[in-house]
């Protein structure tokens, strides 16, 4: 068995900076680091995806390459342009359970192409109250029953091609209010509902074979004060014993504010991934923020200390080890490809829901406003406008974010066809305030509504998409046009 040293570093997945790997993450890599984390910040294009993965993997072939790809809202292979898939609220929306295999094996088929060995994906979380902050459109739906054989075949689709899902973020964040990248959420759940609504979906995941689950940063009062992540309540007795499931457990980032926030002030990033390793957890993320090679060994120095201490079993963390080098596995040998849109395009296409008789009688005035995305998503382009002033030749585009109201409301006076894009305006009340005014005004307008729908639905003209993604957007143009 390795030393307690050697075991710790195998554990922590990390994130860093730059399109190339630095070389301390390639030091690392070659002394054990168990794996990295792909962001936005370190994507340009596929090639270059399977040129970084190739060099970490020259260090040592089992290491872990992970990336957040859930496709829609949230992707980092599309951060320039907009995902070349719908999102997992479209695909349940489009129902058709065979197209969400196809589309996530699509995705896989890339991924394994780009050296990709594990797919933080797919959310089997549930879209439960407007108020959540976190999910929304990144999951396949509300009902349990109807969202399940969804996750299931996405687990299907996206294994494939050798690279591991994984099912997050367990127990579920949907009926969650607050986000867990600032704060501690609490998911007022008994165990017996528990068990009817959020573990539906993860049972589903883990009859699918999912190859590792993903915890959540968040509490279960019936399960104690500690949030999941840290809970072997969570963890060893609900998610191994109650469930069964066999593989690698990964922490969300130890990093986000749940866990820093809550224990950061008085114990540490460290102190966190031992208190998850004891609790069940198999690999430790820490991916939010850059981290550097002084960090990680200061990290895996108090894994170490805690296992000298005899607070950690060194047989816990050789168990953990063993998974994480489990989802190091290279996925299928595939090429890489130009990106192709007509399986999302269908997809997308599929999804959308229309009310009323949305169609343009001439060149629209299209504005988009723009409010902040979720912190897993992230900044990429979004909009309708600059589809349809392609589509449609005579189309004026303006975009504005939601304290921009006032030139929205300058810029409607006189136009005739008028399309309002928004993204989970019921989240955002001044955006709710500019559609009450277009209202009481009488304005006629279409409404595009890219995210989650609130219970806003109006009864005006309306296309809701479900996701914010290139293709979603690119659908809704092409039905107006």
């Amino acid at each position: 068995m390795s030393s307690p040293e050697k075991l710790a570093g195998s554990v922590l997945v990390s994130g860093f900076d730059g399109t190339t790997a630095p070389d301390w993450l390639r030091r690392k890599v070659a002394d054990g680091l168990g794996g990295a984390i792909l962001f936005g910040r370190n994507v340009v294009d596929d090639e270059q995806v399977a040129a970084l993965s190739a060099q970490l993997r020259a260090e040592r072939p089992d290491v872990l390459i992970g990336i957040d790809e859930e496709g829609g809202d949230v992707t980092r292979l599309d951060v320039a342009t907009g995902s070349f898939v719908p999102g997992p609220l479209a695909l349940g929306a489009a129902d058709d359970v065979e197209l969400t295999a196809s589309v996530a094996a699509a995705l896989g088929e890339r991924l394994a192409a780009c050296g990709v060995t594990i797919n933080f994906a797919p959310c089997a979380d549930l879209t439960l109250t407007p108020e959540d902050p976190s999910i929304g459109v990144r999951a396949f739906g509300s009902d349990p029953v109807k969202a399940s054989p969804h996750v299931a075949a996405y687990i299907t689709g996206l294994q494939k091609y050798g690279v591991a899902a994984s099912a997050k973020h367990f127990p579920g964040h949907g009926a969650a209010t607050d986000d867990s990248h600032h704060s501690l959420p609490v998911l007022p759940r008994t165990e017996a509902e528990l068990h009817e609504i959020e573990l539906v979906t993860f049972k589903a995941a883990i009859a699918a074979g999912v190859r590792s689950v993903m915890t959540g940063h968040l509490v279960v009062p019936a399960w104690g004060h500690l949030p999941a992540t840290l809970n072997p309540k969570a963890l060893t007795d609900v998610l191994r014993g109650e469930l069964g499931f066999t593989g690698a457990v990964i922490t969300d980032a130890l990093d986000m504010g749940a866990v820093a926030g809550e224990l950061g002030k008085t114990e540490g990033v460290g102190r966190a991934a031992v208190r998850a390793l004891i609790a069940g957890a198999d690999a430790l993320c820490l991916g939010g923020v850059s981290f550097e090679e002084d960090e990680l060994n200061r990290i895996a120095a108090v894994i170490a200390a805690a296992v000298e201490a005899g607070e950690l079993p060194l047989e816990r963390l050789a168990e953990a080890s063993e998974r994480v080098a489990a989802l190091g596995t290279p996925p299928v040998s595939t090429p890489i490809s130009p990106v192709d849109h007509r399986l999302g395009l269908e997809a997308a296409r599929k999804a959308l829901r229309i009310q009323g008789s949305p169609k343009l009688a001439g060149p629209p005035l299209v504005i988009d406003v723009e409010t902040e995305p979720i912190i897993a998503a992230g900044p990429m382009p979004w909009g309708l406008g600059s589809h349809l002033t392609e589509l449609v030749p005579g189309t004026r585009a303006l975009k504005v974010t939601a304290d921009e109201i006032a030139i929205a409301i300058d810029a409607v006076h006189g136009a005739r066809d008028l399309v309002v894009v928004t993204r989970e305006a019921h989240r955002h009340p001044e955006v709710r305030e500019f559609l009450s005014w277009l209202r009481e005004a009488g304005v006629d307008y279409i409404r595009v509504e890219t995210g989650a729908p609130g219970p806003d639905t109006g009864d005006g003209p309306r296309i809701d998409t479900f996701s914010g993604s290139y293709v979603s957007l690119r659908a809704a143009a092409e039905y107006l046009a």
